[in-house]
């Protein structure tokens, strides 16, 4: 519903809520649903200066505004899988998708209390939610709010020009530093050692090139080998 309200920058900052997911969009056109009160579903329309207006920094606020609201409700540490997927011990709980026009609309589906069965009947073996790795019940209102006010503190630091925490924090979020990696860009592969992250670029090094860096924005897919 974001999407309807870019073209004016008096909506800057405006959240919009829904209670169930009949047909939602992720990455690449895929197809996903939600039914209520399962799940947090948010888009965060934002008008953000140029120096953020970078999908790398968008999708790394969102994603790790969702990893440290994860951690305050369920105490545990959530992993960032690229570019836009939030996982906890291997199971992904949440999707991230940005669309920039003269707005930028940044949508997050965080799976609150879909059983471990649920998935299995939709056969999606990877499928996780807080209530999974917890056994509770949450409050999608609770969560929500939480993941909002993380959202705030986090784009406030961006605003002040602190880029340098949430980037810390992005690298760290991935847990691939030093690992043999292959990052698969538009027009080839490559495999290497991952000496670096950070929104200038991803360094590998590769053996028979030395270190190469990669602007974020360039990079589909990253996976350890």
């Amino acid at each position: 519903m974001a999407a309807s309200l870019p073209h004016d920058a008096a909506n800057d900052g405006i959240v919009v809520l829904a209670r169930e997911q009949t047909a939602g969009r992720g990455q690449h056109g895929r197809h996903w649903e939600c039914p209520p009160d399962m799940g947090v579903l948010l888009s965060v329309l934002l008008f953000p200066p140029p120096a953020l207006r970078r999908p790398a920094v968008l999708t790394a606020w969102a994603a790790v505004s969702v990893c440290e609201a994860i951690l305050r409700v369920t105490g545990l540490q959530a992993r960032i899988k690229w570019p836009n997927d939030v996982y906890v011990r291997g199971r992904k709980v949440c999707g991230i998708l940005i669309e920039q026009g003269k707005g930028t609309a940044i949508g997050i589906g965080l799976n609150v209390n879909q059983s471990a069965e649920s998935f299995a009947t939709a056969g999606l073996a990877l499928g996780g939610s807080l209530r999974v790795f917890t056994g509770q019940m949450g409050n999608c209102d609770e969560v929500a709010k939480l993941l909002i006010d993380q959202l705030d503190e986090e784009y406030e630091r961006l605003n002040h020009g602190d880029l340098g925490t949430l980037e810390a924090c992005w690298k760290w979020r991935f847990g691939l530093l030093g690992k043999q990696v292959v990052l698969e860009c538009v027009d080839a592969r490559y495999e290497g050692r991952l000496v670096d992250m950070a929104f200038d670029g991803l360094c590998l090094e590769r053996a028979e090139e030395g270190n190469v860096v990669f602007r974020p924005e360039m990079v589909k897919h990253l996976v350890e080998v």
